[in-house]
């Protein structure tokens, strides 16, 4: 009766031990890793595959290595002449060594959203409006600088930074508007006066050759009579040079 005890106790103690051994076989993806920590030192850094992680001693951390992209709160920018801004930015980073990423820093995402921000502020508030509209890439290039600087000891590698969007006050955006249609009417203007300069240069290149040929002028002037004579309703009274006078009768009489 003793031994059948012993024999249940034997297998209970197995039974529990297979649990405790298996409960320490992980699965890690392609794109993650898993910092190992025994008795709250770090131990290593596994994966990807099947890992075993020592139950009770030890704990692990999972980090995914994918790239993270980040949407930055739209938030409030002063230009250095004074000019309020509302800026939109994502950045995508992602972490090059986990065990860094865990020990170093208590959590990298809100970290890197934060420098962020704050690189973004100190950027653009030392450029005028002209040049943050124009210089975007730029910009997006000076802030990743930054936060890659800033972040490169916690194992992050900032991939990029792209500024979306860039709102402007309600009152500078009437002036832009104003602005942009003023340049659009003297763009007119200066095509209208340039076409006035080409037809008047025609006119005296036609005028001075009509005027070196007599019989061109008077056809083109006898032409002018009848396209004006095609209304029938009106009545039109033309003084007619003598020349022209003699012109035209020679061209009847040979008729």
């Amino acid at each position: 009766m003793v031994e059948f005890w012993v024999w249940i106790v034997v297998g209970v103690i197995l039974l529990f031990s297979a649990f405790w051994f298996l409960s320490g076989i992980r699965v890690v993806l392609e794109y993650e890793r898993i910092v190992v920590f025994r008795l709250g030192r770090y131990k290593r850094t596994m994966g990807p595959g099947v890992v075993y992680v020592l139950p009770v001693f030890e704990k692990a951390r999972k980090v995914d290595l994918r790239i993270i992209t980040q949407d930055i709160p739209r938030q409030e920018v002063m230009t250095r002449d004074n000019i309020p801004v509302l800026a939109n930015t994502v950045v995508y980073f992602k972490v090059e060594r986990p065990e860094d990423a865990v020990i170093k820093i208590e959590n990298y995402v809100y970290a890197v959203r934060q420098y962020t921000q704050a690189a973004l502020r100190d950027t653009m508030g030392t450029m005028e409006l002209d040049q943050v509209l124009i210089e975007r890439d730029k910009i997006a290039q000076d802030i990743r600088n930054i936060v890659d600087k800033e972040t490169s000891e916690w194992g992050i590698d900032i991939k990029g930074i792209k500024i979306q969007e860039l709102e402007l006050p309600a009152e500078m955006k009437r002036a832009f508007a104003m602005q942009a249609e003023a340049e659009r009417e003297k763009r007119a203007a200066i095509i209208k006066s340039e076409g006035e300069l080409q037809a008047s240069a025609n006119l005296a290149e036609a005028a001075s050759k009509l005027a070196k040929n007599p019989g061109s002028m008077h056809l083109r002037t006898l032409q002018t009579i009848r396209d004006i004579a095609q209304d029938p309703s009106e009545k039109i009274v033309i003084f007619m040079p003598s020349d022209l006078t003699e012109v035209a009768k020679k061209v009847v009489g040979k008729k």
